[in-house]
């Protein structure tokens, strides 16, 4: 199927109302946001962003992210040694919610990323699709994104609470929240039509020179 895009027509996309404006246009006159036919420098903000949040994210694995501090004495602990301690001791449940939404979610954000951007650079529009369809989960999960650093807060509250033991945050803490807050950031600069891009400039090759190499 061929489809007319917003560079073949000569419009541009208000991203935040979905009203089509003319090239000239450069604030939307429904919304009040700035109008561009593709996110300025998208590939380079998001490629710095996400390896930004890569050198933080090292740090808030490695470093303690939790002191916890029992009868038993004191004890600093990563992220990691955090969902074990909460696995020993029988709550099951805060140690899956704080693996999730500290551990895996923030790596499979970033993986993404990293995949979304390889497929603009390689130029591998046969996976674009799949690449839409990943950019709008981690795009989802964004909006949840500060969970993770909340989940931390709750965790101290409620083993305060329990009287179970004092847990006060550890160094690791403002690297992760940094590394989240990037994160962030990183996927609202990635513009995913630029994966598209790359199909449509080929189908014109294609059709401009039907005799031509083919295309992966």
């Amino acid at each position: 199927m061929r489809w007319i895009t917003d560079i073949e027509r000569g419009r541009q996309l208000c991203l935040h109302c979905r009203k089509l404006h003319t090239l000239d246009v450069h604030v939307c006159d429904r919304c009040g946001s700035p109008v561009h036919q593709r996110i300025p420098h998208s590939i380079p903000l998001t490629w710095s962003l996400a390896l930004a949040a890569i050198v933080f994210l090292i740090p808030a694995n490695l470093l303690p992210m939790m002191v916890v501090q029992s009868i038993a004495g004191e004890d600093a602990g990563t992220i990691m040694d955090g969902v074990i301690y909460f696995l020993e001791h029988g709550e099951a449940g805060i140690g899956i919610v704080i693996f999730l939404a500290s551990i895996f979610i923030p790596f499979f954000k970033l993986t993404v990323l990293f995949y979304l951007l390889l497929i603009v650079h390689f130029k591998w529009y046969a996976r674009a699709k799949l690449g839409l369809k990943l950019f709008r989960i981690i795009h989802f999960i964004g909006k949840w994104s500060m969970l993770d650093i909340f989940v931390v807060a709750l965790m101290v509250g409620i083993v305060q609470f329990k009287h179970l033991a004092t847990i006060v945050t550890g160094p690791a803490a403002i690297a992760f929240m940094m590394a989240v807050l990037i994160t962030m950031f990183a996927t609202e600069t990635f513009d995913p039509r630029l994966m598209f891009d790359t199909l449509i400039k080929l189908q014109e090759e294609k059709h401009s020179h039907p005799q031509g190499s083919s295309h992966d």
